[in-house]
């Protein structure tokens, strides 16, 4: 896992990655964690680790866990 060292986030709080629930200020956080991956030279190696490993919580590669469930769901559809 070398691309953490590159990562946008490597020096952010780590709490922004990690919102609790899905509405009002997690929304926020959501966002906020996701303008930073847009910035990550290694967003798209980010986020084929987390698909990769399965149910993993928080913001990785610009993704929440539902939007990581559905690109898994659709990945299997297309097998």
């Amino acid at each position: 896992m070398n691309w953490r060292l590159r990562a946008a986030c490597r020096d952010q709080d780590p709490d922004v990655f990690f919102p609790i629930g899905s509405s009002g200020m997690s929304l926020v956080q959501i966002a906020e964690a996701k303008a930073l991956c847009g910035r990550c030279p290694v967003a798209q190696e980010c986020l084929a680790w987390a698909v990769g490993a399965g149910r993993v919580e928080g913001v990785w590669g610009g993704t929440t866990e539902n939007e990581r469930r559905a690109l898994r769901i659709r990945e299997d559809l297309g097998s």
